[in-house]
């Protein structure tokens, strides 16, 4: 296994717990949006890959058939079972591996869903290629994640403090990445919406346990940062601030 999968696997083994309570990753429009979009029909067999605590593969649940809930990290799967046990959702299977080898036969899935683990992706289009492999044809891939900023100075900015509260963060990719590598692959892609996503600091580094060190860097950066990045980031006195996300559905034909 690679360093950053191992890292992966550290960092959110010792903070699952957090995630089963974080809000962010709870609620959100966009995790409303990624069920409506889908156009389910309650016979569908769906991938939640990177499934963390499990907060999108229990919003698809009452919806399909079943859900795999996939991620790498054995604590965030418990999570996901006792959040299952305590809504009383039965439809909801934990397996454990890593997103660029899907333990999965050819054509297996009618939808692949993912939110807020593709950052923490090495090879995020060995992935897509894994999830285009396990679907079925005429089956939909549905992506939310982070992106990063187009501007070379708010994508440096972003990067950065990303890296210093998670030493297992990988990259946030751009709308026009995330476009660029689905058409890669062979996915039909269209950008259904757009947000930016308000974030308090304190919850924010407590959710990942980021050391006291580094959450002085980061408040450091934040107060030396130019005025075009708090603009953009609309950053606050107590340091809260905003970054941007975006929607994917990609659909084979």
């Amino acid at each position: 296994m690679s360093d950053i999968k191992a890292a992966v696997q550290q960092q959110f083994g010792n903070v699952a717990a957090q995630y089963r309570r974080s809000t962010v990753h709870a609620s959100g429009e966009d995790l409303t949006r990624m069920v409506q979009i889908a156009g389910l029909n309650g016979t569908e067999y769906v991938l939640d890959a990177g499934c963390g605590a499990g907060h999108t593969a229990l919003a698809f649940a009452p919806h399909v058939s079943q859900v795999i809930a996939y991620d790498l990290t054995p604590s965030m799967l418990e999570q996901v079972e006792r959040l299952a046990n305590e809504r009383g959702i039965p439809n909801v299977v934990t397996r454990r591996g890593d997103v660029e080898n899907l333990p999965f036969e050819d054509q297996t899935f009618d939808l692949v869903v993912s939110r807020y683990s593709a950052h923490h992706w090495a090879n995020p289009v060995t992935a897509l290629r894994e999830f285009k492999r396990v679907l079925k044809p005429n089956g939909q891939f549905i992506l939310s994640d982070i992106v990063a900023f187009e501007t070379p100075l708010l994508d440096t900015f972003l990067q950065a403090i990303e890296l210093i509260r998670d030493p297992s963060h990988v990259r946030d990719h751009s709308v026009k990445q995330w476009l660029e590598m689905l058409h890669e692959v062979g996915f039909n892609v269209e950008v259904n919406f757009e947000w930016m996503l308000p974030l308090n600091f304190d919850a924010w580094v407590i959710r990942m346990a980021t050391p006291m060190l580094n959450v002085t860097m980061l408040k450091a950066l934040f107060d030396g940062a130019p005025a075009e990045v708090r603009s953009a980031m609309d950053v606050q006195s107590d340091y809260t601030f905003s970054i941007p996300g975006a929607l994917f559905r990609g659909t084979l034909q």
